[in-house]
């Protein structure tokens, strides 16, 4: 029986078997979309090309342009960049020093804005030390590796304590920056909703002279926890 069965596969092997129903019907209706288009295949791929980069676009990473020099030197002005937009999904929450786009409707105005991460929900940011320097929860922080060159950490001084679920950010060009230091007396405080983060900026694409992938500054690594503030008065 087994020496008669090993021909039988050969030649089933040999005659690869016609398309199934499902796959027919598939290849039916791709060749009758393609007919009923202008163009044929070539517009059909152009249309499911457009509805890939859509959905791209809504769910995973969107391109924003700089309008701005609020973060200079870092970001310019005509910069164009991408922005993760499931950095802070699956329970994942913005960190200090995470550069930002959030929608400001309701607290810095109805558009999109680019900010750096500087205090989360609990951190108390104070502005400044004896040396010019913002503390965060106790700690003071060296911004010199982002911070515009010639810029003080601020000029406007400030004592906040960040509600739960809410963000304190600054722009690198302080002199340069309307942030939540400008809104301290606004509905909110200043502070902005985690909520309303639309994801993280993780590359400059454009120009490409420019392109460069951004990563969290050192800088905000030894910053305690709120709760631990004490422990670092």
């Amino acid at each position: 029986m087994d020496t008669e069965a090993q021909p039988t596969e050969r030649d089933r092997s040999s005659h690869p078997e016609s398309p199934g129903p499902e796959e027919r019907s598939r290849f039916a209706l791709v060749a009758r979309a393609a007919e009923w288009l202008p163009g044929g295949r070539i517009t059909l791929t152009l249309f499911v090309c457009l509805a890939f980069l859509l959905l791209l676009n809504a769910f995973v990473v969107q391109p924003f342009r700089i309008p701005s020099g609020s973060m200079e030197q870092g970001l310019r002005i005509e910069d164009r960049v991408l922005v993760n937009k499931l950095a802070y999904r699956f329970g994942a929450q913005p960190r200090r020093g995470d550069v930002i786009v959030f929608d400001g409707t309701g607290y810095f105005g109805d558009a999109d804005y680019v900010k750096r991460v500087v205090g989360v929900g609990g951190d108390h940011v104070v502005c400044c030390d004896r040396e010019e320097r913002i503390e965060v929860n106790g700690r003071p922080v060296d911004e010199t590796s982002f911070l515009h060159p010639g810029d003080s950490a601020s000029s406007v001084p400030f004592d906040v304590v960040v509600p739960s679920g809410r963000l304190f950010v600054l722009g690198d060009h302080r002199s340069d920056s309307s942030d939540s230091r400008d809104h301290l007396g606004s509905p909110g405080g200043g502070m902005i909703p985690v909520g309303d983060v639309v994801g993280r900026v993780d590359w400059i694409v454009w120009p490409h002279t420019h392109w460069t992938h951004l990563t969290r500054p050192s800088a905000y690594a030894r910053v305690p926890a709120a709760s631990a503030e004490g422990a670092h008065g």
